[in-house]
C-alpha cells in the first residue's frame, strides 16, 4: 500500500509533521478552562482558516456517542474541516463532491485505506441529501455535519432529517449582514460563478441560518475568525465551558479579497462595496417568505 513515488513521499512527510504539530496544538488548547471567542482556539493544519482548532476545542469539551462526521463540499478534501479530526482523532467519516476528479483523489490517498472514510461524487440538492447522508450507514445521531455549498447551504440544512448531529458548522455568506434572515431562491442546478460573476451572489445570511438552527434545536456559538464558518451546537450538549451567544456578539464580518470582475479577475473589492457588486439580486425572505430584492 506504499507509492515511491517522491512527490508522494514528501507530500507525506510533510503531512506527517503537520499532523504532528496540531497535536501538539490540540493539547495545548485542551488545557483551556474557558474562552471568550472561538477564535481563541484556532489554528489551521487541513482546514482552509482556523477551524481545526475550534473542532479540537469542541471535541474536547462536548459528549459524542458516536465519532462520525459527515461533511459535503469538500473538493478534493485537501484542505477540509474534517480531515484532521480523521487522522488526529481517529473519527469514522463521509465525504461529498460533485466532482469525479476530486472524489478520485480522495479514494486515491494514503489516508483514505489508512482511517474509515467514505467519499462519494455526488450532486446534492434537497430530493437526494436524505438518501445519501443515510447511505453512509451511520447511526443518525452523528457528531458533526459540516455544509459547505456555495450556494443552497440554507435550503439543504432545512431539508435534513435522518440525522441529529452534536456539531453543525454552516457556510454563511459575510457580505449579506446579520440584519435579514435571506437567501438565495432554491435553485437545485445553483453555481456561484455562474450566478454572478463577483462570487458574492450565494449562500444564506447568519441571521438566516441562525434562526433555521434554533427551528432544530440547535444554539449558535460563534464563528472562526475568518468569517465564513458558523457553529451550532445541539441544545442538550451545550455545557459550561460550550455555550450559546447572541449573533450580534458571534458574527463575524470576513475580509479576505475574493471577488472577480466580469472578466473572472480577482478584483480585491472589500468591505461594505461587495455588497454593492449584487445590489438588485433576488433573496428569499424566510420571515415573510417572499422574494425580495438586495
Amino acid at each position: 500500500m506504499t507509492s515511491f513515488d517522491p512527490g508522494v513521499q514528501l507530500q507525506a512527510s510533510l503531512e506527517y509533521q503537520a499532523l504532528l504539530l496540531g497535536k501538539m496544538m490540540s493539547e495545548k488548547i485542551k488545557a483551556k478552562q474557558s474562552i471568550k471567542s472561538l477564535q481563541e482556539v484556532e489554528f489551521k493544519v487541513f482546514s482552509q482558516w482556523g477551524d481545526d482548532g475550534i473542532i479540537q476545542w469542541l471535541v474536547h469539551n462536548l459528549e459524542f456517542s458516536h465519532h462520525t462526521f459527515v461533511e459535503f463540499g469538500v473538493a478534493n478534501y485537501r484542505e477540509s474541516n474534517t480531515r484532521f479530526l480523521l487522522m488526529n482523532n481517529n473519527w469514522s467519516g463521509f465525504v461529498m463532491d460533485g466532482s469525479e476528479d476530486n472524489v478520485k483523489q480522495i479514494t486515491t490517498s494514503e489516508y483514505y485505506w489508512r482511517y474509515e472514510l467514505a467519499a462519494r461524487a455526488e450532486f446534492i440538492d434537497r430530493d437526494n441529501i436524505n438518501e445519501l447522508i443515510q447511505s453512509a450507514g451511520f447511526s443518525p445521531d452523528i457528531g458533526i455535519l459540516h455544509i459547505d455549498l456555495d450556494g443552497n447551504d440554507y435550503w439543504i440544512w432545512k431539508t435534513i432529517n435522518v440525522v441529529s448531529p452534536i456539531i453543525v458548522i454552516l457556510e454563511y455568506n459575510s457580505v449579506l449582514g446579520i440584519d435579514r434572515p435571506i437567501t438565495i431562491p432554491y435553485d437545485k442546478a445553483f453555481y456561484r460563478t455562474k450566478a454572478h460573476y463577483s462570487n458574492h451572489y450565494y449562500g444564506a445570511s447568519l441571521r438566516a441560518l441562525y434562526q433555521l438552527s434554533q427551528e432544530k434545536g440547535y444554539s449558535f456559538i460563534g464563528c472562526n475568525g475568518a468569517g465564513n464558518n458558523a457553529y451550532f451546537v445541539r441544545n442538550d450538549r451545550l455545557n459550561d465551558q460550550i455555550r450559546a451567544t447572541s449573533l450580534e456578539d458571534g458574527y463575524v464580518l470576513s475580509k479576505y479579497r475574493e471577488s472577480r470582475d466580469p472578466a473572472g479577475n480577482l478584483s480585491y473589492v472589500t468591505g461594505k462595496d461587495r455588497i454593492e457588486l449584487i445590489r438588485g439580486m433576488p433573496v428569499y425572505n424566510i420571515d415573510t417568505d417572499q422574494i425580495e430584492t438586495l
